[in-house]
């Protein structure tokens, strides 16, 4: 016999992504005692371990009676394993979204507000759509306070990583909004390669067409945990792994999903976002790359100058030694976009290959050299030099296949199965390119969901062009993908401005 309220659990092998969802008939007796209805919270407990998850209802022909159907993330978080009786009731109050109401209407929270709200969205007794409304409420509406607040709540809510033998735990991050910027893994050999401990966590793509944790899962495995972690950071003094992998601020990688859904990148939330994973992994120095360009993340420089001074408050009211640069976000960085193409520009430019992006390599080596100065204090000149010449010695691309060694090995890029080359509609100069449309044309190529989609360009600014002479080749897996981006390209050719040199 079963308990009251109680149904014997079915996994309908249903893909919810990470909301986990139930399934009961429309006549089903329990829905009918407790006044469940379509989208109802429900708590469903096996034993000492419970879930929430949102109710849908379907029709007698879905479900055999007395059974609940589990969706595969509902199925994963109880552990089940099939037939087991499993107790429904409603769900807890959630006294936290009081909280989120009071942000929706423009009020400041508390720290302890805002702790109770990332408590439970760790816990995931959050719902897309609260997530959603407490990410919204959020988006340029946090104040210094809340911010350093929403920070150490992030960090508390996951592991962290500590490193008592390193006085000194380098990180580097890039705010975005760039496409092809991917200058961490360069960045990460050749400081490791001068002896600087960079334990890198990286997340994926939020709003672009890869980020470095998918950039570099095209190279080696970015699937480590902590013990992996500081296994490889011991046996070669640097990782590059995808920060959601080890639970590092897992509140934080719940509101990235969602701001990615709903293609938000809030500043508040971002810098939240960056420095709570930066402390998770132990960093005491911290450098931040802002591009700044007319159609980057950042538009203008006073934009940057807010930025910075943002990131260096809450660096500075939670201990870390930080720096922020703003760097040209005029044009794409290097030539591939998309996780695939930007892993090929990564080791042309370890590798010192004649065909390397220039601007990928100094962007790197500018970087590299601001960490040096950091970690060192030796002068910026001395620094930058010192990194040079670890990359065109090749000990950073030693360093570099040390590292993915460690981490499983150097993997075969993997190649796409269709793709198109398009030329320059007129003769001309190329003067503009529009990054925020170029990320959509890769996106929609299918990057970075499929690797190795994406695209590649042929041409920089300042180049002159003539008609019909190669701009970009669009890759995608499949012909649906290749046709809808380039259709994009065909109704956005102005996102190439091609015309006299002024």
């Amino acid at each position: 016999m079963t308990e009251p309220h109680a149904l014997i659990a079915v996994e309908m092998g249903i893909d919810t992504h990470q909301e986990p969802v139930v399934f009961l008939r429309a006549d089903c007796e329990v829905c009918r005692a407790e006044g469940f209805n379509a989208n109802t919270r429900l708590q469903l407990s096996l034993g000492e371990r419970a879930i929430i998850a949102t109710l849908n209802v379907v029709t007698e022909a879905v479900l055999p009676p007395g059974r609940v159907g589990f969706s595969r993330i509902a199925w994963q978080r109880l552990g089940l394993k099939g037939g087991e009786a499993v107790t429904l009731s409603h769900a807890p109050v959630l006294h936290s979204m009081s909280a989120v109401r009071k942000k929706i209407y423009g009020h400041a929270l508390s720290a302890r507000e805002i702790d109770d709200i990332i408590q439970d969205i760790s816990a995931h007794r959050y719902s897309d759509m609260q997530i959603a409304s407490f990410v919204t409420a959020c988006v340029d509406r946090l104040d210094t306070g809340e911010i350093i607040a929403l920070t150490r709540a992030m960090v508390a809510s996951g592991k962290c990583l500590s490193w008592p033998d390193k006085p000194q735990v380098l990180d580097k991050h890039c705010i975005g909004g760039v496409p092809g910027n991917r200058t961490t893994p360069i960045v990460v050999a050749i400081a490791s390669a001068a002896g600087l401990t960079m334990p890198k966590t990286s997340s994926r793509a939020i709003t672009s067409p890869s980020g470095t944790a998918d950039t570099m899962e095209v190279l080696t495995n970015v699937h480590l945990g902590l013990d992996q972690i500081q296994a490889t950071v011991a046996q070669v003094n640097a990782c590059l792994a995808w920060g959601g992998a080890v639970n590092l601020s897992p509140a934080d990688d719940m509101l990235i999903r969602i701001e990615h859904a709903l293609d938000v990148d809030g500043e508040g939330q971002m810098v939240a976002s960056v420095l709570s994973k930066k402390l998770a992994a132990g960093s005491t120095h911290v450098l931040i790359d802002i591009p700044v360009g007319p159609t980057a993340k950042v538009r203008s420089q006073p934009q940057a100058r807010h930025l910075a001074h943002l990131f260096d408050t809450v660096g500075k009211a939670l201990g870390l030694r930080l720096r922020c640069l703003t760097t040209r976000g005029e044009e794409a960085i290097g030539y591939g976009i998309g996780p695939a193409q930007e892993a090929l520009d990564i080791l042309a430019v370890l590798n010192n290959a004649p065909q390397a992006p220039a601007d990928l390599r100094e962007r790197a080596l500018f970087l590299t050299g601001h960490l040096l100065n950091m970690a060192s204090g030796e002068e910026l000149a001395a620094a930058i030099a010192r990194a040079r010449e670890l990359l065109a010695s090749g000990k950073a691309w030693v360093q570099f296949q040390r590292i993915c060694a460690a981490q499983g090995g150097l993997k075969a890029i993997p190649q796409a199965a269709f793709r198109l080359e398009l030329g320059a509609g007129h003769s001309g100069t190329l003067l503009a390119m529009d990054n925020r449309r170029l990320a959509r044309l890769a996106k929609l190529a299918g990057a970075p969901i499929s690797p190795a989609a994406g695209l590649r360009l042929h041409a920089k600014l300042g180049q002159a062009l003539a008609r019909g002479q190669p701009l970009f080749t669009l890759y995608a897996d499949s012909q649906g993908e290749l046709d809808y981006a380039a259709d994009y390209y065909a109704d956005n050719q102005d996102l190439f401005m091609i015309g006299e040199t002024p």
